[in-house]
């Protein structure tokens, strides 16, 4: 028995034995015992350590002082980087959607393409409005509006959904301030800046092969009808040419109402607004490598800031967007205060995620893989997106195989020695593989199923594809700029 314990606790096979079977009971309490997934990572974390031998007091710390336990650290360690960035997020995107911006965006949009660009104005809606607005909530927000460009269309709702949902998707997956990249870049130890830049130049592709090109070709052989019950009684509500149409008053995610929107927000201010924080954040990265210290550098990094720079633009949205529109503060922070209780369970997974994390790299079986996969041949990158895959077919959560993989893999990028661009697409990596193929087992894909009115075989057909190519494209490119970078 002492041989077995030394052997699973310092040999390197039997630290790789315990990474697999940590991996495997993670999956287990998830997917067969139905535990919520911060809790089993929490148990999961916790019998690893002491199967590891890490001691107690490391483990939980003692009754006078707990502060530097790894159940604390690895918790802490993650939150205090990404819980105001998420928040912050969560609010300019509520604000957005209050204010009407959606409904008076894709209305541009449909105008500027016409009826048969009506799908790719669909898309680029997706891609803008998706920056400041999570995924889900992008589809309630987004749905009616595909429903009238169908109807008004007369062809498959499947080829103007899928181009919005494709940028919704890239968005959520590959740009801050959604959780999945900002964990990974906490926990990776990479500037939002480069990450910005990295998720544009690997994401935008990836939008257009997945979202317009295999939309445009799905979308023309699986025809799916748009039901009457879907479309608005009145689909040009709150569009710049009937602004005294009131918007609908359902409330599409977190009990947040939609607006009465009598004097709707123009596009150019609704894209400053969602398009401020990323201009801050890319001039503290450029700021940095481009000027001198000195005053002007110093504003350019506090401003860049991404706390700094959700807040200055959740301000301005306030202002711009609710103040000077008529929405009292009372109503702002009612809607503050809504808009932030969904996010309660993200952050609890991506703190659980980071104390499994902790763990591993206590235990040395984060040396041991890495050390593992560095004996493969396997480029870092390549095993990053391998890992994420694989947790992401297992078990659903884009979430949970973000933060495990970025978990598993610290090691290696630590000693790896990587640039901030680097890294950067470690992350992209990491996030290509935590959306690919979509199935029965992820919320997402029974969201689509629902509001696009499809079966299961036709959503399989369409969205379940689309996501494996934004995932395996995305990657690509990833792995073509990592060539120069």
């Amino acid at each position: 028995m002492n041989a077995f314990v030394h052997w699973l606790q310092h040999d390197t096979a039997g630290l790789l034995t315990l990474a697999v079977l940590s991996v495997a009971v993670l999956l287990l309490l998830i997917i067969k015992v139905k535990l919520e997934p911060f809790i089993a990572l929490i148990v999961v974390g916790v019998l690893v350590a002491l199967a590891a031998g890490v001691p107690i007091a490391k483990l939980v710390g003692t009754p006078i002082k707990s502060s530097d336990s790894l159940l604390e650290t690895g918790f802490g360690s993650i939150l205090g980087h990404i819980a105001p960035i998420i928040g912050l997020g969560t609010v300019l995107g509520a604000i957005m959607e209050r204010s009407g911006g959606a409904d008076v965006l894709t209305t541009r949009l449909l105008k500027l393409f016409g009826p048969k660009g009506a799908p790719l104005a669909m898309g680029l809606t997706g891609v803008i409005l998706g920056i400041p607005v999570f995924f889900d909530i992008g589809i309630f927000v987004l749905a009616p509006l595909v429903y009238v460009a169908a109807k008004r269309g007369g062809r498959s709702l499947v080829l103007y959904a899928m181009p919005m949902l494709a940028g919704l998707s890239m968005t959520h997956a590959f740009l801050p301030p959604h959780p999945g990249p900002v964990a990974a870049a906490g926990l990776l130890g990479v500037d939002l800046g480069w990450l910005i830049i990295m998720g544009l130049v690997c994401g935008i592709p990836a939008w257009l092969v997945s979202g317009v090109w295999w939309g445009s070709y799905i979308g023309r052989r699986v025809l799916v009808d748009v039901p009457d019950e879907f479309v608005p009684a009145e689909p040009d509500s709150a569009g710049p040419d009937n602004p005294e149409k009131d918007g609908p008053d359902d409330a599409p995610a977190g009990g947040i109402a939609t607006a009465v929107r009598t004097r709707p927000p123009s596009v150019a201010l609704i894209s400053s607004v969602i398009l401020l924080p990323m201009v801050l954040i890319l001039g503290a990265t450029v700021g940095t490598v481009a000027l001198p210290a000195g005053p002007a550098q110093s504003v350019l990094v506090f401003l860049g800031t991404p706390t700094i720079a959700l807040t200055v633009a959740v301000l301005v949205a306030m202002y711009l967007l609710g103040v000077r529109r008529g929405i009292g503060v009372t109503e702002l922070g009612r809607l503050t205060g809504e808009s932030l209780k969904p996010i309660g369970m993200i952050l609890l997974v991506v703190g659980a995620g980071s104390f499994f994390g902790a763990v591993l790299r206590a235990t040395g079986v984060g040396e041991a893989l890495a050390g593992s996969m560095t004996a493969g041949g396997l480029p870092v990158i390549v095993s990053a997106y391998l890992i994420s895959s694989a947790l992401r077919l297992a078990q659903g959560s884009a979430t949970v195989a973000i933060v495990t993989t970025a978990g598993i893999i610290e090691p290696i990028v630590t000693a790896g020695g990587y640039s901030h661009a680097q890294i950067a697409l470690i992350v992209i990596s990491v996030s290509a593989g935590s959306i690919i193929a979509s199935h029965v087992n992820d919320g997402g894909f029974w969201i689509v199923a629902k509001y696009f009115n499809m079966s299961v075989k036709d959503t399989l057909k369409t969205w379940t594809v689309l996501e494996t190519i934004l995932s395996v494209v995305g990657f690509a490119m990833a792995v073509l700029v990592w060539q120069v970078v």
